[in-house]
């Protein structure tokens, strides 16, 4: 059993998790670039759902300066963190995101595939949080999950999710059971609901970073 809500433990997450997120290799350089685009050298950045701390490792590669603190609700996930990232100064914390303890202290925070676990309210009650931890005029930046517009949409491109998914090794039981998982275990919502939600938390900007499948990234400044 997973030690997490993804479909993949901790022990083999970072060698399975490119066979269902289409290029998922590409999230970390594009957050790190606009992180960079918007002249932060040495930003104080918590990335929560950090998983495996794969953004953390990518990012301090190009902003060596920056300060992280990296949360999740998996024990198991951190402790795979602070292996990878061994030697390098983190702070870390066990929780999820509707739970950061934190006020005005970041000047970014990311969440990357890791709220479309929540339902309505608890992903607004997670994004709310995420507002409240960065200082004013701090980037939020989130990839998620997503729905298409219409169902007609929506079943079209979860065929082609689908296709990846076998196409990169998965097997049709594995790739039904994921898919079984929307609207159960993973809740996720349109690009228009995600730009709404942002601007309803208080996020002065709300702006689409990058998409592809179903899959996107958002951006927002306090």
């Amino acid at each position: 059993m997973p030690d997490n809500r993804s479909s993949f433990g901790s022990d083999i997450y970072d060698n399975n998790i490119t066979s269902v997120l289409p290029y998922y290799r590409e999230y970390h350089p594009q957050v790190t670039d606009l992180v960079k685009a918007a002249g932060y050298t040495s930003p104080k950045w918590l990335d929560t759902g950090c998983g495996t701390g794969t953004l953390a490792l990518i990012a301090l590669g190009e902003l060596p300066d920056a300060r992280f603190t990296l949360a999740d609700p998996s024990a198991q996930m951190l402790s795979r963190a602070r292996e990878k990232l061994a030697g390098k100064d983190i702070s870390y914390v066990n929780v999820p995101s509707h739970e950061l303890p934190f006020t005005d202290e970041f000047d970014i925070v990311t969440a990357i595939q890791c709220h479309h676990y929540y339902d309505e309210a608890g992903r607004e009650a997670a994004v709310r949080r995420c507002f409240e931890a960065l200082h004013k005029g701090g980037i939020f930046v989130t990839f998620e999950n997503i729905r298409m517009s219409a169902d007609e949409s929506d079943a079209i491109a979860v065929r082609r999710w689908e296709q990846f998914q076998l196409g990169h090794g998965r097997t049709a039981a594995d790739v039904e059971k994921h898919i079984a998982r929307r609207g159960t275990e993973m809740f996720p919502i349109t690009i228009e609901k995600h730009l709404a939600l942002l601007r309803k938390c208080g996020f002065s900007t709300a702006d689409i970073l990058w998409t592809s499948y179903m899959q996107a990234g958002f951006w927002a400044i306090k």
